[in-house]
């Protein structure tokens, strides 16, 4: 659950409903300017790797979807705790679902699940540092809090588990003739950024979409080419990104999400309560 006040509403977002507008940006990324997925190298059925890749964008955070159906209740406000205040070992058993939920039948799409995981904890724990995977919104590891104690511990045994994973389903895809190119570094090192943009575009807009960032190591035409996106509010909801990667301008996102008085507390039949809760669209523009 993504909690952020936002002017006087307060806005409930599941990681699910987050992710799905994360899919939306990733099937219209792509222009003149800026490959489409599938296309930052020569590859024998282009569109399948682009249906793959929005596949694993789309569903990145599919794992959340039985903490979402009960989640646990932050006493200080009696609404379901935000991400930010859940224990690591609660997110990374998130992770570990939303992997092996695909790896049977999608296993490009988990590898690319698994990577976005990977490269979200590795930083942290010193298992690799470059910058061309680091989060698009979380900045450098000196700007997380590291974690300590039996957290480090944890933290590194995910990873390391993770590591070996990637090393099974990448022998799998290798195993297709016509799907093995897919792993090679011009092919999926694109494909893990371009998760990681669309995950912080989402959540960017998840957050009220008012602040100007600077997105770094943004493939543009191939893995090689790449640059920064600069973005930044432009009144009415509209978000000005330049240089403009989307196939529509203006590119309409929407997101759904429980919309709250933040002074409103719920009472003790919270289950009944929170399902009465009506999802309303909010709508963000993205502009040239």
């Amino acid at each position: 659950m993504l909690k952020r006040r936002v002017g006087d509403e307060l806005w409930c977002i599941s990681q699910p409903d987050h992710a799905a507008a994360s899919g939306y940006l990733a099937a219209h990324w792509g222009n003149g300017e800026f490959a489409r997925p599938g296309r930052y190298a020569p590859f024998p059925d282009p569109e399948r790797l682009r249906a793959e890749t929005v596949l694993a964008i789309a569903e990145h955070d599919n794992g959340w979807w039985e903490w979402e159906a009960d989640p646990r209740i932050d006493p200080a406000d009696g609404l379901p705790l935000d991400l930010t205040s859940l224990k690591q070992s609660d997110g990374l058993q998130r992770w570990r679902l939303g992997v092996s939920r695909f790896q049977d039948n999608h296993p490009h799409a988990a590898l690319l699940i698994s990577l976005h995981a990977y490269w979200l904890h590795a930083p942290r724990v010193g298992a690799e540092h470059t910058t061309a995977f680091l989060h698009p919104l979380f900045g450098i590891p000196a700007q997380w809090p590291p974690p300590e104690g039996r957290d480090l511990e944890e933290a590194r045994q995910f990873v390391a588990e993770q590591h070996a994973l990637q090393i099974l389903l990448t022998e799998r895809i290798k195993g297709d003739p016509e799907w093995d190119a897919a792993v090679e570094p011009r092919h999926l090192h694109p494909h893990i950024r371009l998760l990681q943009l669309c995950d912080a575009l989402s959540l960017h807009l998840c957050f009220g979409g008012d602040r100007e960032r600077t997105l770094l190591e943004i493939p543009r035409a191939s893995w090689n080419d790449r640059i920064s996106l600069n973005i930044r509010p432009a009144g009415d909801r509209r978000v000005a990104i330049d240089p403009y990667p989307f196939d529509l301008d203006p590119l309409t996102v929407t997101l759904r999400s429980r919309i709250l008085n933040p002074e409103i507390r719920p009472p003790d039949d919270f289950q009944t309560w929170w399902q009465a809760r009506p999802r309303r669209e909010i709508r963000f523009r993205f502009v040239r």
